[in-house]
Order: structure tokens, then sequence, then C-alpha cells
């Protein structure tokens, strides 16, 4: 497997949560990263897959998912990391992008090889899909500028375990390399 997808995780969002006063900061701040490395990804033709909670919506889709956060408080954050036409949606309940999803499938079938994750929470969402990714055999590379967190502390330490346990790749978004590291 030679291919790199860009996967943006749960950036499909309301804000309206019991953490979210905690999280938006963050979110702001990553923003422009992420808004660079999604045009980046798209100008070398990388594919580019959104994982997204659905919110206990167990009757939603992509595009219900997409509508509410752009009706939403906080559309600014959601607005220009929005999916386009070419991009790959898949739903996720829990944490990890892979648990019980068809994403390690969709890969597969792409011949996809190394995954970049951005997006939130850097201490739990994106921490969980390194694991899933290191266990599944991926490279995994994660922009620390792309991602964003509720707690600082245990967003350092995340990306610590990252590189160190789980062989991630951590870098700043503009030093993306998508081609297979």
């Amino acid at each position: 497997m030679t291919e790199t997808a860009l996967v943006v995780i749960d950036m499909i969002n309301t804000y309206e949560h019991e953490d979210a006063h905690l999280l938006l900061p963050s979110v702001e701040a990553a923003l422009p990263s992420l808004v660079r490395l999604l045009e980046r990804a798209r100008s070398h033709g990388v594919r580019v897959i959104y994982a997204n909670d659905n919110f206990g919506e167990w009757r939603s889709h992509h595009g219900e998912i997409l509508q509410t956060a752009l009706e939403g408080p906080h559309a600014e954050l959601v607005r220009p990391l929005a999916p386009d036409e070419k991009s790959e949606f898949v739903i996720k309940a829990r944490h990890s992008i892979f648990y019980e999803t068809p994403l390690h499938y969709l890969l597969t079938q792409q011949d996809v090889g190394h995954i970049v994750l951005c997006g939130q929470v850097t201490e739990q969402c994106v921490l969980y899909s390194a694991l899933d990714a290191h266990i599944r055999h991926l490279k995994v590379t994660v922009p620390r500028d792309a991602v964003a967190h509720i707690h600082s502390d245990l967003a350092d330490a995340a990306l610590r375990m990252m590189a160190g346990n789980m062989g991630a790749r951590i870098v700043d978004a503009d030093d993306v390399r998508f081609d297979t590291p």
C-alpha cells in the first residue's frame, strides 16, 4: 500500500457539548493550519476522508450532520473545512475512526498505507485513532498544529505517546508529506 489519505476527525461539529468551552480556543488556533493542510491535500490530489461523530443521531447521514453544524452557533469553524464533492465521509459513534466503521476496508480498497490525522480531540479521538491505525500497520502522521485539544498537557502527552509508542510522525502542518514517509 502506497497511497496517502488525509483524515479529518470530528470537525463537523456544533460545539454544543459539555467541554466545548475548553475545546473552542484550541479549534480556533488550529483552524488556519487545518485549512492550509486541506487545501494542500486537495491540490495534490490526496484522498480526503472525513470521520465524524454522529452525535447520537442514528437516523442522520453526513449531509444532515454538515447542515446542522453549518446552521449551528460556530458555523465559522465548520464552513472553511466543509467536505467538497470529492471528499469521502465515514460516520463514527465512538472515539476511534476505525471502531465499527468501514474505514479500514475503504483504505485497503484504495491502497492507502499512510494516513495523516487532523482534527479533534488530540488526547481522545486522534490518539485512539492513531493507535488503531498502528495496530493495522498503517503509517501515521499527525500535524501538531492541525489538531485541537481540550487539555493541553494531555494533548502534549498524547502526541509524545503517538510518536514514541506508535511510531507516528509528528510535524507541523506545513511539513506534512503526502507521500508515504
